[in-house]
């Protein structure tokens, strides 16, 4: 009976069923206190997550004690407070899952928790547990997961967590723990992701965790205080895909050996104290995608050969010692990609990078001999290779376009049948959301890796809604991008009744959409729990800002959204924004898409195009269809994201418009105007503290920083909702001022 709209208190008469095996009431609206369900012995798996639960005097806890058979116990999500008690300890000999995890948790965790001996996944993280970690989960030999993250833990990590030799995923992120990194991690040789992130463990990086060759997922170390070079072992870790030591205090030249991990898809490494150049070896990471080694004091030239990296979409070097000409090809033509300021000594051979020119005679001659070694070396190749890349090139360019536009008949095949299974007959309790042209429903497709997915119906006795259909279709076939709602399958067929039916299967977002978080009600499916932070609303502006700069500068031919607003922004589990509904997507230049639709007419703008509050001003004048529009509205999400209302709130009328409103403030007042849900830390009064004292300072500083970070993004707002399309700026640009303002703002929390 989960994931439906029951609410009330769930009654206690249920736990007179005593031959229930599995309770599934998750994802609804229970409140009140979880009743006793210690009256069922053959209970093996109970899941009330995600509801508004208390616990009360935690007797229903104890009261599981009797249910020896249980396996899974899931309470994530709910509002249980208070201390856990020990009778924790006393559970099923047979539990295997524990969560916990988002509620309100306080106290210590309790020691007699060891007695969980087949525990195998434990997640208690998002709480306010206090204490140190105990030893005794070192006895849970049999422990595959274990999140401790977002509490408040202190002091070290028992020495008997290298006891668990099955562990695969250890996150203790975002508490105060301290001290070293226990070299007996090494021990755990199925690690596959380990974050100990946003805490305050120093001393040096143990060369122990290099030796795990099973991290592939991730290891994040930044925002500590670690300290020293890195380990040459770093080079063991052939399977790594993510890499975070970002914002420590190492030191030291960067090992050559970290070029040998060639799996690499991220590498973090800003805010460090490397110097020495960047190592040759880095040429083997051609699968990266983005690599940061900004603020630091690295020296010499930038490598040329980061221009033929063709995977990778950014490249921060800013803020380092670096010299010389800047290479002029591959991604560094694109400064959406690359960022370099604040290397003094750097030049390049175009304007285009607003850097100084360089036309030192030195360069000059060795530019000369570079071209002349050059042509000697094409000229000699060019004969022996020619005939073997026409025949390689004729052999991959089938595959090459098949996997850049996959036809209809590549995707995965679902049935009107298969999509009525999935979502209960379109059942209402399964609506998530509903426009003009059509309706999303959540659903559920086994074959899926990850199952829930969203369905979106299109309502085909709407005018236009073929076309949108059809539209969204185009632009998701033609698209592919982090930032971008990934399109799974299409179903186009007819429904028992012979009429003409046409869905899209699209990647399920858990969080929901923008707007839903920026002004919550309680008949939401997606209500959160608590306001979006400030450090969110920032990601969140950068992410839609990557999937503009990659529709309008990386798309052939360029795309235009034209219906961006807050609820078309949609939020996956980790709070990632992706911009989705593709339904009134334009491609620009004439160009004639294979579908027919598009055509040379496809800048031509036939009525206003988008939502009320969010269309420029100037397609009310019947202005072509322009990348500019979409900046709008990029701006106008952005000024609702600080002030936390709608360009279409009652209030703007009469010559007041959300954009006035932040204007008038900006910047001496714009505090005042901000969402209640940002939170600006107090940081006293001169009067209240003693002068000077570090804690005043420390506390000055972070909220006059905060204050700069919200400024700047009210600016950045401010600019791209301007009433001309010629006084906004260009996508790429806004992209790198978001992301310079997003890595401000990390800069902050470290």
């Amino acid at each position: 009976m989960g994931v439906n709209k029951f609410h009330g208190q769930i009654p206690t008469s249920l736990a007179n069923t005593t031959n229930l095996h599995t309770i599934y009431l998750a994802e609804s609206a229970f409140h009140g206190i979880v009743p006793s369900f210690g009256t069922l012995p053959n209970l093996i798996s109970l899941d009330l997550g995600e509801n508004s639960l208390e616990a009360g005097d935690w007797s229903f806890l104890t009261s599981l004690t009797n249910c020896t058979q249980l396996v899974e116990l899931l309470l994530d999500a709910n509002i249980l407070q208070g201390d856990l008690p020990n009778s924790i300890g006393d559970l099923s000999k047979s539990l295997e899952v524990l969560l916990l995890r988002t509620n309100k948790l306080s106290g210590t965790i309790p020691k007699e928790i060891e007695h969980l001996t087949n525990i195998k996944r434990l997640y208690m993280e998002n709480n306010l547990l206090t204490g140190s970690i105990p030893k005794s989960l070192g006895n849970l030999e049999d422990l595959i997961e274990l999140s401790l993250s977002q509490n408040k833990l202190s002091g070290q990590i028992p020495l008997s967590i290298g006891s668990l030799s099955q562990l695969s995923e250890l996150y203790l992120q975002e508490n105060n723990l301290s001290g070293p990194i226990p070299r007996i991690l090494g021990d755990c040789k199925n690690l596959e992701i380990l974050n100990l992130s946003c805490n305050r463990f120093d001393d040096s990086i143990p060369k122990e965790l290099f030796t795990l060759s099973s991290l592939s997922k991730g290891l994040d170390l930044s925002h500590n205080k670690l300290s020293g070079q890195i380990p040459h072992e770093i080079g063991s870790l052939l399977n790594l895909g993510p890499l975070n030591i970002s914002n420590n205090q190492l030191s030291g030249e960067i090992p050559s050996t970290l070029g040998e991990c060639v799996h690499l898809e991220s590498l973090h490494m800003e805010g460090n104290n490397f110097h020495g150049r960047i190592p040759q070896n880095f040429l083997n990471l051609r699968g990266i995608i983005v690599m940061d080694l900004s603020r630091n004091n690295l020296s010499g030239e930038i490598p040329n050969f980061f221009e033929s990296f063709s995977s990778m979409k950014l490249l921060n070097l800013s803020f380092n010692n670096l010299e010389g000409p800047v290479p002029p090809g591959g991604m560094f033509q694109n400064g959406s990609e690359v960022f370099i300021q604040g290397n003094k000594k750097l030049c390049a051979n175009t304007p285009l990078l607003e850097l100084p020119l360089c036309n030192g005679v030195k360069y000059k001659q060795k530019m000369h001999i570079s071209k002349i070694l050059k042509i000697v070396a094409i000229t000699a190749l060019s004969l022996v290779l020619s005939s073997c890349f026409g025949v390689i090139i004729f052999k991959r360019r089938k595959k090459i376009e098949q996997a850049a536009h996959p036809s209809i008949k590549e995707l995965k095949k679902l049935t009107y049948a298969d999509l009525v299974k999935a979502t209960n007959g379109f059942s209402l309790t399964n609506l998530v959301g509903s426009g003009k042209y059509g309706s999303v429903y959540k659903g559920r497709i086994d074959s899926e890796e990850h199952h829930i997915v969203a369905i979106k119906v299109f309502k085909l006795d709407q005018l236009g809604a073929t076309k949108s259909f059809l539209a969204e279709c185009e632009a998701l076939r033609n698209t592919r991008h982090r930032n971008l709602v990934r399109v799974i399958t299409v179903c186009s067929t007819s429904d028992p009744r012979g009429s003409e039916f046409k869905a899209l299967i699209l990647e399920f977002m858990v969080n929901g959409d923008l707007e839903s978080w920026l002004y919550p009600t309680q008949l939401h499916e997606h209500h959160p729990e608590r306001p979006l932070c400030l450090g969110s609303r920032i990601a969140i502006a950068a992410d839609i800002a990557a999937a503009l700069d990659y529709l309008h500068n990386q798309c052939m031919p360029p795309m235009v959204h034209c219906d961006l607003k807050s609820s078309n922004v949609l939020l996956d589990d980790v709070m990632g924004a992706c911009v989705g509904d593709f339904g009134l997507a334009k491609f620009l230049h004439g160009y004639y898409s294979s579908s027919g639709i598009d055509g040379s007419t496809s800048t031509s703008l036939m009525g206003p195009r988008g939502s009320v509050g969010y269309i420029a001003p100037e397609y009310g004048f019947g202005s072509k269809i322009s990348t500019e529009g979409d900046v709008y509205s990029y701006g106008v999400i952005i000024l609702e994201m600080l002030t936390g209302k709608r360009p279409t709130n009652e209030m703007f009328k009469d010559g007041m418009s959300l954009y006035k409103f932040v204007e008038d403030s900006f910047p001496e007042k714009i505090c005042e105007i901000l969402d209640p849900g940002i939170i600006i830390p107090y940081y006293g009064n001169r009067d209240e503290e003693e002068a000077g004292s570090s804690s005043y300072q420390e506390n000055h500083r972070m909220a006059a920083g905060i204050i700069g970070c919200i400024t700047a993004l009210a600016k950045l707002g401010l600019l791209c909702a301007a009433d001309t399309p010629k006084d906004r700026p260009a996508m790429q640009d806004v992209y790198a001022d978001a992301i310079t303002i997003k890595e401000a703002f990390s800069a902050l929390q470290g």
